[in-house]
């Protein structure tokens, strides 16, 4: 057996990591296991990313900046693969306005929530289907999805659409059908964030997070399901949950991922943390600090999503360091390592042949999701006036916009997009209702109660024209129209409705 350093081979039978701590080859191969690793490029593999691949990385991350089509996509899953064939590739694929395969053809499929409002659980299925049957063709073997978490409070700003719901139940059962549906075409999924980001009125994406409610409160029904449907895969949330631990959030928390989720709700897959950079985790911890608690609280693998590497490897020589100095025990990684290989050997190798999915079922389940409060008559020819915030930095919406899917059923139609607060709201509105002074005016707002720039907007329109149909392409906020959500499809199926087509 070899030494290395940095990848570089020695004959004394230890490997030494850039932190200078000595460790047996199997020990350091171990702590590798439990990094999932995020990149630049879309065809060659830094040499960087190598050297950890090659010291038994457990999985890479694909994000939009690794993909330009799916031909080059499937070249660089092979070209991962051949570096380590047991290397887990991975991806954020929820479906609606989230995701990162459009340009690869990704099936259009709503968000979960319009398929709770549907709440066809064969519909649920087969969307998800669609989707793991992509990844499957591309060689991308794990799917960090679906969400389970509850959309518990109105002013919630992370959750709301990507959830299939706010009843718990509801939630259970899709997240079940879901899970069910990916494990089936030999994908790997993550149901996330446990134990539930619901019930915050922040985002972890940007500042901590704190879950209020009492235990008995807390949305675990959904996680509850998920490990009975054998999910193989958790994700944690960076929620401090008072409840359960005052001090730190369940990413870092023992009692939350041992006591809790492995000693009472009996779960023996992989428990991924959320990314580590996010502020929530970075901002009081410090990512390499947080890698290494993480996976000494119980965390098996730990995700470090930016494309700089010299981030992940800060976060390996604190996993290293701990090993070496005795603050992270040889066992808990040695466990964590363990399950990541049990899941690498069942879910590694892509599927050498994929049957065809149901291209249909995602603009299906969109069209039986938009609700309708008072029936509104078709508006060909209608100026479309579309007010949605900027895409979340994390989670790549596409910025795909209403009025392009109704010039697609209706030519006629025009518009303006107003993707964030206007320099001069009020020569804005002069503008538009000179624009549609005599055509039909449609006004739609995307979650509006959070941003108050949309309210603004829509009710100086409204005091000019109120006549106007109003759509909400998020939650519901009393539109006369509602698609819950921004997905292509969403927003295809509301076109649809307004065009009478």
């Amino acid at each position: 057996m070899s030494q290395r350093i940095s990848g570089v081979s020695h004959p004394e039978g230890v490997t030494l990591s850039t932190a200078r701590t000595a460790l047996p080859v199997d020990l350091d191969e171990a702590a590798h296991r439990c990094l999932v690793a995020g990149f630049d490029g879309t065809t060659a593999v830094p040499d960087t990313l190598k050297r950890l691949i090659d010291r038994g990385l457990g999985a890479v991350i694909l994000f939009t900046r690794n993909v330009r089509d799916a031909e080059q996509v499937r070249r660089l899953t092979d070209t991962l693969r051949a570096l380590r064939p047991d290397l887990l590739v991975g991806i954020d694929n929820e479906g609606g306005g989230i995701g990162h395969l459009v340009s690869a053809g990704a099936p259009e499929v709503p968000g979960s929530f319009a398929l709770g409002v549907a709440d066809d659980l064969d519909l649920t299925a087969r969307c998800a289907d669609a989707l793991a049957g992509h990844l499957a063709t591309l060689g991308i073997t794990a799917s960090y999805a679906p969400v389970a978490d509850v959309q518990h409070l109105p002013d919630n700003p992370i959750v709301r659409t990507r959830a299939f719901g706010t009843d718990p139940d509801l939630v259970s059962r899709h997240t079940a059908a879901w899970i069910a549906a990916t494990e089936a075409r030999g994908i790997a999924s993550c149901a996330k964030h446990f134990p539930g980001h619901g019930g915050t009125v922040t985002d972890s994406h940007h500042e901590p997070a704190v879950d209020p409610r009492p235990y008995d409160e807390l949305d675990l029904t959904p996680f509850r399901a998920a490990i009975a449907a054998g999910v193989p895969m958790l994700m944690s949330a960076h929620v401090v949950f008072p409840a359960l631990d005052a001090n730190r959030p369940a990413t870092l928390s023992r009692r939350i991922l041992r006591d809790l989720l492995r000693d009472e709700l009996a779960f023996d897959g992989v428990l991924v943390s959320d990314a580590l950079e996010m502020k929530a985790i970075a901002d009081r911890y410090g990512e390499a600090a947080g890698a290494r608690i993480a996976l000494a609280a119980g965390a098996d693998q730990v995700i470090v999503a930016v494309p700089d590497l010299e981030v992940t490897l800060g976060c390996r020589d604190a996993v290293l360091g701990g090993l070496g100095n005795g603050t992270l025990p040889e066992e808990r990684v040695g466990e964590a390592a363990g399950r990541v290989r049990r899941l690498a050997e069942r879910y590694a190798a892509p599927a050498t042949e994929v049957a065809a999915w149901d291209a249909g079922a995602g603009l299906e389940a969109a069209r039986r999701a938009v609700r309708s409060r008072s029936g509104p008559a078709p508006v060909r020819g209608a100026h479309v006036v579309d007010l949605f915030p900027p895409p979340h930095p994390a989670l790549n919406w596409g910025g795909e916009d209403l009025l392009t899917e109704l010039r697609a059923v209706d030519p006629t139609a025009t518009g303006t997009c107003v993707t964030g607060e206007p320099a001069d709201p009020a020569a804005l509105v002069d503008g538009i209702a000179r624009l549609a002074r005599d055509t039909p005016l449609v006004v739609a707002t995307c979650d509006a109660g959070l941003h108050p720039w949309q309210a603004g907007l829509r009710d100086a329109l409204l005091a000019r024209r109120p006549d106007a149909v109003r759509v909400a392409t998020g939650l519901p906020d009393d539109g006369t129209l509602c698609s819950y959500g921004r997905g292509k499809v969403n927003l295809r199926a509301v076109a649809e409705v307004l065009a009478g087509v």
